[in-house]
């Protein structure tokens, strides 16, 4: 029968010293990182009987992270994905001990982010949330802030001056990324619809300026329709796209600047060839990336969810070790864009 690892084998498949596996095990002095993973890692391979307690006590001497986070649309694919990639980033970060809690809003009321926002307050070190841009929500910013609590905003940005970074996607250019998108796959002259979700989504107005800027100076034989409000929400994106495609059959082309993307694509599916309006819609999920193949969506514009949750993780750990400094601008991330050949 084959003996047990020792000290002496685990150090030998670490390329440390004996003396170095017995600091990292026994915690007598301090170790670096690097060198602690090396054994850890050598540990746990040859089945060296006490790794688990190496990890312990690797993760003993990280610095903490609580990180809370407040998402929407709890049922929608993307928000779901949002926080498997949260959960996922939690457990691949690297030198700290960092944890994650999720809550949803309910609504687009205010009072529902705020509430969960506050609630967290005694549990985590740091804050971020999907929120919409409302006084409340600054109130709220600023009293945790008065707690010691940075806040973060995501994807959209809220509370501006206020929160300590925004993260996401440059939603200025995204507009004129979808409007480039439409003026290049529509084949003649006609009329542009444009959904957001709301009048408070900071995201959305600047989306849907960044489309009627884009169509002003490259595209002006397009004309920009009043701007739709679908709260997010399929059934009314569904029967506004209706009721668009049957007033105006000269409809060359639909962004969804928020949620509510099912809706308007299972009404051109229905109403329209495909090609034959260009439809662009935000994140790719099952429902857009069906869309894309069968051609009834003309591009996804994607947020990069995995480097949005490592960027937010490293960003936030900064804050709480180093203390709130000056509130800073923006950390852009560059979006996936997806077309029917590259998914």
């Amino acid at each position: 029968m084959a003996s047990r690892p020792t000290i002496h084998d685990v150090a030998r498949a670490a390329g440390v010293s004996s003396a170095t596996v017995d600091r990292v095990l026994n915690g007598r002095e301090k170790v670096r990182e690097e060198t602690a993973r090396k054994v850890y890692e050598a540990a746990r391979q040859i089945g060296y009987h006490a790794a688990t307690l190496i990890g312990q006590r690797m993760q003993a001497d990280l610095p903490r992270l609580r990180l809370g986070i407040v998402l929407h649309k709890e049922r929608q694919s993307f928000y779901q994905q949002f926080a498997t990639e949260a959960e996922r980033a939690v457990q691949q970060a690297t030198g700290r001990r960092a944890s994650v809690q999720l809550a949803f809003a309910a609504s687009q009321s205010p009072r529902d982010f705020t509430t969960l926002m506050e609630g967290m307050a005694n549990r985590v070190d740091a804050i971020a949330a999907t929120a919409v841009t409302h006084p409340d929500v600054t109130e709220t910013v600023q009293r945790l802030n008065a707690q010691g609590i940075p806040c973060f905003a995501l994807l959209s940005d809220f509370a501006q001056g206020v929160r300590q970074n925004y993260l996401g996607l440059n939603n200025l250019k995204v507009g004129r990324i979808a409007a480039h998108m439409i003026a290049t796959a529509a084949h003649h002259p006609g009329k542009i619809a444009v959904f957001v979700g709301g009048y408070r989504w900071h995201g959305h107005e600047l989306r849907e300026t960044g489309v009627r800027s884009y169509f002003r100076e490259h595209a002006p034989q397009f004309q920009v329709l009043d701007t739709l409000v679908n709260l997010e929400t399929r059934q009314l994106t569904y029967e506004a796209t209706l009721d668009l495609l049957s007033r105006h059959p000269d409809l060359r082309g639909i962004y969804c600047a928020g949620g509510g993307m099912e809706g308007a694509i299972a009404a051109v599916k229905e109403m329209r060839e495909p090609g034959e309006v260009a439809l662009v819609v935000n994140e790719l999920t099952p429902e857009s990336r069906a869309a894309l193949i069968s051609r009834d969506v003309t591009m996804v514009i994607g947020t990069p969810l995995s480097r949005l949750c490592a960027d937010l993780i490293s960003l936030a750990a900064e804050v709480v070790q180093q203390g709130m400094g000056p509130v800073q601008g923006q950390h852009f991330l560059m979006p996936d864009l997806y077309l029917a050949e590259s998914v």
